[in-house]
């Protein structure tokens, strides 16, 4: 007898290894994985594996439409991308409609609206399952690079990342669109994916295919393999900024002193991470650098100031974060 589709096969096999990876990590504890689907061919095809590979491991697998509401009849497109997760098994499906507002233009919209939906929605405890490929992955890279966004935004997309989970990322879109031709299914194809309004759009039908050509072919995977090799190093320096963050904490104060000493990549990471401790977003590269310099470059100058209303200050030696009190 004939196997699957080698497309099939490989998607059923990328999804069983990192649920292999998930397990022993303690992510699959609750006995259910949540599919978020659009009904494009990535997530289609995710979710007809992850039905299978549901079966043998006793897994209930419960499906996440999202409804954007940015398209005329988005409502019918999500209704039918439902029913075709229940056909495929589904123990569950649920269609969650989002209002898209909020800086940063329609796809950094909504994308916060979609991630909120899909963690308010899912399962208590329970992986999601994102059909991100390789392809997502090279151009999530391209856009650090081209934003200066820093190396962790360059280090990409983590295919484990909990609650939200990313098997398809060794993947090609091209195996996704075969797995469902295999499987007859038929994907939704979104007019966003070619509006080149979109810079994801303009970055997959303009500058990949250009550098694709220029370099010869293995764009995409040498992006995508620079991401993994970036994110072992990233991994490997927060651990090291988690230590010295230990040596360098004085109650809710860092040494100055003790800190400036240490590597740059390091100092950086513990500033942000004491930052985000203290309630601190939307931290900016120059913020980090304004702050560092209260170490290293200290001349009795003033405080940094930050989103929030909040202030760093260099006082007896140690860094703090205040609130200015404003006089009436």
């Amino acid at each position: 007898m004939a196997g699957p589709h080698p497309a099939v096969a490989a998607v059923r096999t990328a999804l069983s290894r990192l649920l292999d990876e998930a397990e022993p990590a303690g992510h699959l504890t609750t006995g259910a994985v949540a599919v978020a689907c659009s009904g494009g061919a990535d997530s289609l095809a995710l979710a007809a594996a992850a039905t299978h590979v549901a079966r043998h491991r006793r897994l209930t697998v419960h499906g996440l439409v999202v409804d954007h509401r940015l398209q005329p009849g988005s409502a019918e497109v999500a209704a039918r991308t439902a029913t075709q997760l229940r056909a495929l098994g589904f123990d569950s499906v649920r269609v969650i409609e989002v209002e898209v507002t909020g800086p940063g233009g329609i796809e950094a919209a909504a994308r916060r609206a979609r991630y909120a939906a899909l963690d308010g929605a899912r399962p208590p405890g329970a992986l999601v399952l994102l059909g991100h490929t390789l392809d997502d992955q090279a151009e999530t890279v391209l856009l650090g690079l081209g934003r200066g966004s820093g190396p962790r935004s360059v280090a990409g997309m983590r295919p484990l990342d909990p609650p939200w989970a990313r098997p398809l990322l060794g993947l090609r879109r091209e195996t996704t669109t075969a797995a469902c031709a295999a499987l007859g299914l038929r994907p939704w194809v979104d007019p966003h994916n070619a509006d080149p309004r979109f810079t994801r759009v303009r970055l997959r039908t303009e500058v990949l295919p250009l550098l694709e050509e220029v370099l010869r072919g293995g764009v995409a995977e040498a992006l995508a393999r620079t991401a993994a090799q970036l994110r072992e190093d990233c991994d490997a320096l927060d651990r090291l900024a988690t230590d010295l963050t230990e040596r360098v904490r004085v109650d809710e104060e860092l040494d100055a002193a003790a800190l400036g000493a240490a590597p740059a990549a390091l100092r950086r990471r513990v500033l942000r991470r004491w930052l985000g401790f203290r309630g601190v977003s939307g931290l900016t590269d120059h913020h980090l650098r304004r702050i560092d310099a209260l170490m290293g470059s200290w001349r009795g100058q003033g405080g940094v100031a930050l989103p929030g209303g909040l202030v760093v200050r260099r006082t007896h030696g140690r860094l703090q974060v205040d609130r200015p009190q404003h006089r009436g």
